[in-house]
């Protein structure tokens, strides 16, 4: 996941880890008197606005697809509480932002507007005639 001071985003971008704040708290819900005792919670705050990792473009590309869940300074805040012991929500959290920033700064295929093609076209014409011819044959029959 992390390349020991470095958290790999994509091939060609890393994240040091001097520009990810992490910070633990203690984890809410059931759990006993281990849940008052120990701080598990991972709490994650990176500023994105700020960040020198991400070239420029992607960065611009990553504020824009991640500005509802941004801070009014720019910070991306995640936190993960779902195992009981720190190291593992530390795991998961970094995970979390590595899932975020590679498909915030990943740029989408460009469509290529395409056009049915001639048999497609009239496959399609066929089936909406049967099917009229259908409902047709549904309807009231004259008794002669």
């Amino acid at each position: 996941m992390d390349d020991g001071d470095v958290l790999r985003i994509t091939p060609r971008i890393a994240v040091p880890m001097r520009e990810i704040e992490l910070s633990y708290a203690r984890s809410g819900g059931p759990g006993g008197q281990n849940v008052n005792k120990v701080a598990s919670k991972a709490v994650l705050r990176f500023n994105l606005g700020a960040s020198s990792a991400l070239p420029p473009a992607a960065r611009l590309h990553a504020l824009t697809r991640l500005s509802s869940r941004l801070t009014r300074d720019g910070a991306l805040v995640l936190s993960s509480d779902a195992y009981r012991d720190q190291p593992r929500n530390r795991a998961a959290v970094l995970e979390r932002l590595r899932e975020l920033l590679a498909g915030a700064v990943a740029v989408p295929k460009r469509r290529r507007p395409t056009r049915p093609s001639r048999a497609a076209r009239e496959r399609r014409l066929t089936d909406k005639r049967q099917h009229g011819e259908r409902k047709r044959e549904r309807g009231r029959r004259d008794d002669d």
